[in-house]
């Protein structure tokens, strides 16, 4: 029979990091599966080295270092960690859930769970060129996780959200010249990031967009358009080494919707109430995974649900126990 957990964790990002650490620290037995080799989720794969400002007491913390601080902090406790873990099927009965992890190589059971998957599996929004495919890994590519391998060459951002802009602003630092091309002359971003673009040596090219993109000895010729112009009209051309676009990513959550669990699911996320409770007794969401009126897709948001989540789940399986008290009171040494 395998072992039985108070809590497990779907989801290696910071969220379930956090909310892993909490329930250790709630004197739980916790169990933190995640489906990818490593932990950290979608900002330790995808921009390792993007600032982020909204997590209290950082101050534009890099997204490397917040995940190895979160999992430095994570072995002050004992967790047991599962990584290369998908979870594939959940079953609720009355002695708690059974996970089933890639197809049914383990079997895992546990009193509660807490699932931080994020979006999901995550693919980027590509750019609409008939050739986009051939260019790809030849000039053009969606990811920028080491900004130092940019040094001395001329770089194009596509994007005008808070992604864009930071690694224009990051690139701005190693890069010989960073050009931002955006649809708008508005972008959506923090304003504080926008103050500081407009006070950095990013060119930007605003009310732009790419109509063609060619190859030209072993640098990316980039031909732009007025953004609202149909005829597709080249004004000029950019000759770069890299065009990185960063029009987001399109979340693909079929892992949670292959579940036996009937999940009350809206078109954002699972459906939480009180306590990031779902519909499933005993089963909680937290981070962008889970939706309600008002919710934003959030790190400091995510690290707040975290306790909620464990306390609801302590509660639910040991309804006797008191707490949660101050961790200011706590002697951990």
């Amino acid at each position: 029979m395998e072992e039985m957990y108070d809590i497990t964790v779907i989801g290696g990002g910071p969220a379930g990091l956090f909310a892993a650490f909490y329930a250790a620290l709630r004197n739980c037995r916790v169990l933190l599966l995640e489906a990818l080799p490593a932990l950290g989720g979608q900002p330790a794969t995808l921009y390792p080295e993007k600032k982020i400002w909204d997590v209290p007491g950082q101050v534009g913390v890099r997204a490397r270092d917040l995940v190895q601080a979160l999992e430095a902090q994570l072995t002050r406790f004992p967790v047991d960690i599962v990584t290369d873990s998908k979870v594939t099927d959940l079953v609720s009965g009355d002695q708690g859930f059974e996970l089933t992890v890639n197809d049914g190589q383990a079997h895992y059971r546990s009193k509660t769970v807490i699932v931080a998957t994020g979006h999901g599996a995550f693919e980027p929004r590509r750019l609409q060129l008939a050739n986009e495919v051939a260019l790809t890994g030849q000039g053009l590519t969606y990811f920028a996780p080491n900004p130092a391998a940019f040094a001395g060459q001329r770089v194009a951002v596509l994007g005008g959200g808070d992604s864009a802009l930071d690694l224009a602003l990051t690139l701005a630092e190693k890069a010989d010249q960073v050009y931002l091309i955006h649809r708008r002359v508005q972008f959506r971003a923090l304003e504080s990031t926008v103050k500081a673009l407009q006070q950095s040596r990013v060119i930007q090219k605003l009310a732009a967009k790419i109509v063609a993109a060619q190859p030209v000895n072993q640098q990316l010729a980039l031909d732009l358009a007025a953004a609202k112009d149909r005829a597709d009209t080249v004004q000029e051309q950019l000759l770069v080494d890299q065009l990185i676009v960063q029009f987001g990513f399109l979340s693909k959550d079929q892992t949670l919707q292959a579940w036996a669990l009937p999940l009350t699911r809206t078109d954002r996320g699972v459906l939480v109430t009180d306590q990031v409770a779902t519909n499933i007794p005993g089963l909680y969401a937290i981070g962008d995974v889970s939706d309600y009126g008002g919710h934003v897709d959030l790190i400091a948001t995510a690290f707040g649900q975290g306790p909620s989540a464990v306390n609801a789940a302590v509660a639910f399986f040991d309804p006797d126990r008191g707490g949660p008290g101050h961790s200011s009171a706590l002697d951990l040494g």
